[in-house]
């Protein structure tokens, strides 16, 4: 298998005959890869089976939960509380490390959310979201008329307390069904992709957290002849886009110039960097889990440098530091 290289500046952030390896099989449908920054596991959802797994290097997958309400989107938060995109119950939640759930958000103007999916927190707590209606669907949700007559994207502001409104940060109807998010590294920008529309819009974050000057960075994510749609969406340190497509991954520069593919044998629905040097990349793809090294690193996120979880800062002038050893390699399961 190669991946394929459009540009050459390809070839500085991976290998193209990297190989892809698979970690764990026979699941319903994989979402919302997350690395545990201080434990050294890798969270994932599987939406469909109800349930939220981890996988743990040279020890496998097992279960973490079950029922799961149908959980997409993870992430945590800088004290390592999990954030969860609930489809059962329309909510985005925090589960503690004792295990205690809050409903951070449920509602907005009086009506139940669509189905939270993807989230992401800024460096000063804010946590974002989108809300297409997958989550009412068979499969991969519960089937339910939808309240909202649109599909957005929210802000929890710093201070939110649970059960309060969130923010809707972008027109009502730019959207079709808006999937996968990411901040810059800088975090003056912000990418949002929408599944339907096979598009990325770029944004200018302000001062209120609201999205202005929306623009389209990248079209045409198609391909009829290959599984795959804008789904997850990630950023590396510097500021290449990965968003899930045709084929596998589908990787722009900060500009909007397509530079290559990341190949995988099934269809991927989402991706995070994680180990110790947050340089392998994990790909959640349909049935199956999939790890893949890369010369790069996931953009600094608050919850990657919790407690011990401290790792080299990339020099002035945002050249990345040498690519560092892996403590340990990913093996299939």
């Amino acid at each position: 298998m190669a991946h394929q290289a459009v540009a050459d500046r390809f070839r500085e952030i991976i290998d193209p005959y990297e190989p892809v390896h698979r970690l764990g099989t026979g699941f319903i449908f994989t979402e919302g890869p997350l690395w545990h920054p201080t434990e050294g596991y890798l969270l994932f959802s599987d939406m469909p089976g109800d349930v939220r797994r981890k996988y743990v290097p040279g020890r496998g997958v097992s279960e973490v939960q079950r029922p799961s309400n149908k959980g997409n989107g993870l992430t945590f938060d800088a004290d390592l509380n999990l954030l969860v995109c609930e489809h059962a119950t329309s909510s985005v939640v925090r589960i503690r490390p004792d295990g205690r759930r809050e409903v951070l958000c449920s509602h907005f103007q009086g009506r139940e959310l669509n189905s939270p999916n993807d989230i992401v927190v800024g460096n000063d707590g804010a946590i974002w979201f989108t809300d297409p209606t997958y989550g009412r669907m068979e499969h991969y949700g519960v089937p339910r008329p939808v309240e909202l007559g649109f599909q957005g994207v929210y802000r929890l502001p710093p201070g939110h307390r649970p059960g309060d409104e969130p923010q809707l940060v972008v027109d009502r109807y730019l959207f079709t069904q808006p999937n996968g998010l990411c901040l810059s590294p800088c975090q003056r920008w912000m990418w949002v992709n929408d599944t339907e529309q096979c598009n990325i819009r770029m944004f200018d974050v302000a001062a209120d957290g609201q999205l202005v000057n929306g623009r389209v960075f990248a079209g045409g994510i198609s391909d009829p002849s290959k599984p795959g749609v804008p789904d997850g969406m990630k950023a590396d340190m510097h500021g290449n886009v990965y968003v899930t497509g045709p084929g596998g991954v589908w990787v722009y520069s900060f500009h909007g110039e397509l530079i290559g593919k990341i190949d995988c044998p099934e269809m991927v629905a989402n991706l995070h960097w994680g180990e110790a040097d947050w340089s392998t990349l994990f790909l959640c793809a349909e049935t199956s889990v999939y790890s893949v090294r890369t010369k790069t690193k996931g953009r600094d996120e608050p919850f990657m440098f919790a407690r011990s979880a401290a790792r080299p800062a990339a020099p002035a002038g945002g050249l990345a530091p040498p690519p560092l050893p892996s403590p340990f390699r990913l093996h299939p399961g």
